[in-house]
């Protein structure tokens, strides 16, 4: 099901920027439990990044009353929101005064196996990059290339996720997640200053962990760092957390600081 404009059955102008040039911006909300999770901050979230990107701020409300249209008589489902600069003619410069596109879609929930928030996932070392950017840094844009051409370097259902990392060789994020590594009782994630896209669960993990008095830092993180560290975990706003238990041929136990964090923030 799916909304553009506010309408069923629309279909989005072949002009659109969003389409043409990927200018804009998405988020992916879970609905389970009979709430929009972290809405609020999905949409500060949606409202920065299109501060940043020169484009008008939509209704959230109104995109509040879409998106539970959508959901009505559902139990669980994923809500995505994009917006787009909208339609403007040829060539890169943005129009003068843009009317955005608004399109609220619903999508079936993920069937992703128990057994990877149980007893945690193999992760890839991924070959592609993440483009540096620091402009675009944290924004959850269109542009997503990069994770495609990421997701596209292997097919097995048994792999959900790679880690990838900038072309300077820091650790940036998973293809679909933020990281976290666990090093003698405290937690490190990327710094995303440069590129990367600022996560909600990431937020609410980092909360969480100062709720519960476990120290989290967010800086420069190596490969090494990475594979010398007591536990690694993924998260997202679907997934929850989910903890690492090989990356690439290296082993990892599931220590109990990631499954206090898993019962703080919930499994979804």
């Amino acid at each position: 099901m799916i909304l553009v404009n506010g309408k069923r059955g629309m279909t989005v102008d072949l002009l659109d920027r969003g389409f043409q040039y990927g200018d804009g911006l998405f988020e992916t909300v879970a609905f389970s439990g009979g709430e929009l999770a972290h809405w609020d901050r999905h949409m500060h979230r949606l409202e920065q990044g299109c501060l940043r990107l020169g484009i008008p701020t939509p209704d959230l409300e109104l995109l509040r009353k879409e998106a539970q249209q959508l959901i009505k008589g559902e139990e669980r489902a994923v809500i995505k929101l994009i917006i787009t600069r909208g339609s403007g003619g040829r060539g890169y410069r943005p129009p003068i005064e843009a009317k955005p596109t608004r399109i609220v879609a619903r999508y079936g929930w993920p069937a992703y196996p128990d057994e990877f928030a149980e007893q945690g996932i193999w992760l890839r070392l991924c070959e592609t990059p993440v483009s540096i950017n620091p402009r675009l840094a944290g924004l959850k844009h269109l542009n997503r290339l990069d994770q495609v051409l990421a997701r596209g370097e292997w097919d097995d259902d048994q792999v959900p996720e790679g880690l990838m990392l900038d072309a300077d060789g820091w650790v940036v994020e998973g293809t679909q997640s933020n990281l976290f590594i666990i090093k003698e009782g405290r937690l490190v994630t990327p710094d995303l200053s440069r590129c990367g896209v600022a996560g909600i669960m990431r937020e609410v993990v980092i909360e969480a962990a100062a709720m519960a008095g476990i120290e989290c830092e967010i800086g420069a993180l190596s490969l090494e760092s990475v594979k010398a560290a007591d536990a690694l975990f993924v998260c997202n706003s679907l997934i929850g957390i989910w903890p690492v238990r090989q990356l690439g041929k290296q082993l990892f136990k599931i220590d109990a600081i990631t499954r206090t964090l898993q019962q703080a923030v919930g499994h979804t």
